[in-house]
């Protein structure tokens, strides 16, 4: 499963409403046998988000702190390799899909998916990926966490 760079985003803003649900669902989903994978272009965005003022939509993070946070995501989730078949595979999908504008981002995630073989995705963003029927996408807010019931005491 590849994990999308805005629940990357979710994990370092401990302020944020979906920074819970992001630490949950990279925590619960490896217990539960699944592995999650990061590719280059996952740890470019973040970068640009992280290095971004915060006036601007960004973390306001260092150039320093910004190193240690790729450090650790590359500790954290299953790097896969930018290889050279990634672009062919975009290519197609943006033609194909009559993909345009900014989510052509997106598309290049999918392609990198579909050249490291991975069907699934850990988004946030479940529309953006939509049209792309090879892809299943698994919701943060839908990974249960199995420390919490909807048992109350005595249930």
């Amino acid at each position: 499963m590849l994990v999308d760079t805005n629940v990357l985003v979710r994990t370092l803003q401990p302020h944020h409403p979906l920074f819970a649900t992001a630490l949950n669902a990279i925590s619960v989903l490896p217990k539960r046998g699944r592995t999650l994978h990061i590719v280059p272009q996952n740890l470019m965005e973040l970068w640009v988000v992280m290095t971004r003022p915060l006036g601007t939509n960004g973390l306001g993070l260092t150039v320093d702190q910004a190193r240690t946070e790729l450090s650790r995501m590359k500790s954290i989730f299953f790097l896969l390799p930018e290889t050279p078949a990634v672009y062919p595979a975009w290519e197609r999908l943006v033609i194909e899909h009559q993909v345009s504008g900014k989510t052509t981002h997106d598309t290049r995630l999918v392609a990198a998916m579909q050249v490291h073989g991975l069907a699934e995705i850990l988004t946030f963003n479940a529309s953006d990926f939509a049209r792309y029927s090879e892809v299943a996408v698994v919701d943060p807010n839908e990974v249960d966490d199995p420390n919490e019931s909807d048992e109350g005491p005595g249930s």
